[in-house]
């Protein structure tokens, strides 16, 4: 009777653990308008999780996301063996530079959705079927991370929300049942997304000894604790950067915040200052900073389209600045291991800018250690960024800012549930990563219901939506986009080489974990499902890709 009893407590024992281990589904709403997608909401007692299963000996795990609903949906499978071929296999491993050329199968940013042709409707082959093969010993850079930005405006929104509920959408972003983001971006100073301009040492004006230079209530009541609250919940270091977008106007060329400006050459020193002064302020608070950026897109104050706050560079001033100040100034400085990441704009302007810095003062190079990309020209082929790899090899290459609905022809600048911008997110992601990225970082981490605040009305959409009254949030298919990536490689992954030899593609991307496993994170962009047959050494994975959907593989190759 008592064996009976104590079987009858272990059963109980690990039915109750094995419950309460599953993860939590996605509370649905829908939007209610064709075409788009679910939401999940959240609140101060629940939001949906996500846990990464360890692959068994020879097994895999696969994670999918679709525009029908699916989201993290689980199944665990085994590898198989390979057919025996009817003509003999390469024995070689093609080397590094053969490397498939992802860019004309990724047409990028404004590409829409894969149209169905009548010929690929049928049930055939030829046209439903993806053949791949994994060369794991052949690897390429090392992946930093993913992440999102802690601006004013996402403190904000953050911070209307009941303390329960912040925690919720911390754990979400950053805990162990999140998708574990580990890299932070955030702005030093005011940007767009604050409710009005300002800057560390607006007064008094001319004060090249930062005599005035402090914190704002921004910074000590909204990001600060914001940072601060994601660093506690990570579940690896998070590495953050910082930009600025304008110093104080009275360094610059037209006295304002915004419009055609350049910094005035008698405050290059004050300006190299005031990022370490920002450094210094922030270390005190707690908050420690991995890489700080040239300014955020310099060429705003050049081309003076941008309605926010900006500060312009050409290329020959950049070099100046960053070889006798900027650059100097942070070596000498005990933030001497802080990053400095030139550039911080769009794919087309890159060349532009390290080749001008190049020409104009090579001694910039030697303090210059990455290049910071933002996604909104990526209508520009991603072969740009594995030239300028192949240019500046020792260059760390980090994708620094995205966001949908930043166009003048985005007429609706947040779009609940759309499938089509969680696409794009992942397009670019795969792209980026293909030519030699190492890292990805999202803009808002989460925005209110109409986009903002942002005090220049540059509305855009985010992964997280607020919905302060309700205290609660909304997951977009975005959130799940940047999971796919964020969740499942880890830091000091490696991109492998993965070639193709069949007729259609579906985009992809392969990397080594430092754990020894596989992850596969592949899309299906065509509105039928898809056959894909991954060779594997002399293992294959064999599977089917829903319509519209992106899948995460984990598998152990052991």
């Amino acid at each position: 009777m008592e064996t009976r009893l104590g079987l009858f407590v272990i059963v109980l024992l690990v039915s109750w653990t094995t419950i309460k281990s599953e993860d939590k589904p996605c509370r649905v709403r829908e939007t209610g308008i064709e075409g788009r997608s679910i939401l999940c909401v959240c609140d101060a007692n629940y939001c949906d999780t996500i846990t990464r299963e360890e692959p068994t000996p020879g097994g895999y795990v696969m994670y999918t996301s679709s525009q029908a609903g699916q989201r993290f949906e689980k199944f665990f499978g085994e590898l198989e063996d390979m057919p025996t071929p009817t003509t003999p296999e390469p024995t070689t491993e093609p080397a590094p530079e053969e490397e498939e050329e992802v860019e004309d199968e990724n047409r990028g940013y404004f590409m829409d959705d894969e149209d169905d042709s009548e010929d690929a409707q049928q049930n055939s082959t030829l046209f439903n079927t993806v053949n791949l093969r994994a060369f794991t010993n052949t690897q390429f850079q090392k992946i930093e991370g993913f992440g999102g930005s802690v601006t004013d405006a996402a403190a904000i929104n953050w911070r209307k929300l009941s303390d329960a509920a912040q925690t919720q959408m911390v754990n979400t972003y950053f805990g162990p049942e999140g998708i574990e983001y580990n890299l932070i971006r955030t702005h030093i100073g005011g940007a767009d997304f604050s409710t009005h301009p300002y800057t560390l040492n607006d007064y008094p004006w001319h004060d090249a000894g930062l005599t005035n230079f402090s914190l704002t209530s921004e910074d000590y009541f909204y990001k600060l604790p914001m940072l601060l609250r994601c660093i506690r919940a990570a579940t690896t270091e998070v590495k953050n950067t910082a930009s600025t977008w304008s110093p104080p106007v009275w360094m610059k060329t037209n006295e304002r915040i915004t419009g055609f400006g350049q910094l005035r050459t008698q405050y290059y020193q004050a300006f190299a200052d005031y990022h370490i002064r920002f450094l210094e302020e922030y270390e005190k608070a707690g908050v420690k900073f991995w890489a700080i950026t040239t300014t955020n897109e310099p060429i705003n104050g050049i081309v003076p389209l941008a309605p926010f706050n900006s500060l312009g560079w050409l290329p020959s001033q950049m070099a100046r600045w960053v070889a006798n100040n900027l650059g100097p100034t942070l070596r000498n400085s005990r933030f001497n291991e802080t990053l400095l990441l030139a550039v911080d704009d769009q794919r087309y302007l890159l060349h532009f800018y390290m080749v001008g810095i190049e020409r104009e003062d090579p001694r910039a190079l030697d303090y210059i250690d990455g290049i910071a990309i933002h996604y909104y020209g990526n209508f520009f082929p991603p072969a740009i960024l594995r030239n300028l790899q192949n240019r500046y090899p020792d260059k760390m290459l980090l994708s620094t800012e995205a966001c949908e609905g930043p166009m003048p022809w985005d007429l609706e600048k947040v779009e609940l549930g759309s499938w089509r911008r969680a696409r794009r997110y992942i397009t670019s992601i795969l792209e980026d990563l293909n030519h030699d990225v190492v890292g990805w970082i999202d803009w808002n981490l989460c925005l209110d219901p109409t986009g903002g605040p942002n005090w220049a009305n540059n509305f855009v959409d985010a992964p997280i939506l607020v919905y302060a009254e309700d205290d609660e949030f909304v997951k977009q298919p975005m959130y799940y986009a940047m999971g796919h990536f964020s969740k499942f490689i880890p830091r000091g992954s490696r991109r492998i080489l993965v070639s193709r030899s069949s007729i259609f593609q579906l985009e992809h991307l392969a990397v080594m974990t430092p754990q020894g496993n596989m992850v596969m994170v592949i899309q299906n962009r065509f509105h039928r499902e898809m056959n894909v047959n991954v060779q594997i050494n002399t293992r294959l994975l064999a599977f089917r890709m829903e319509p519209r959907s992106v899948k995460t593989i984990e598998i152990n190759l052991n």
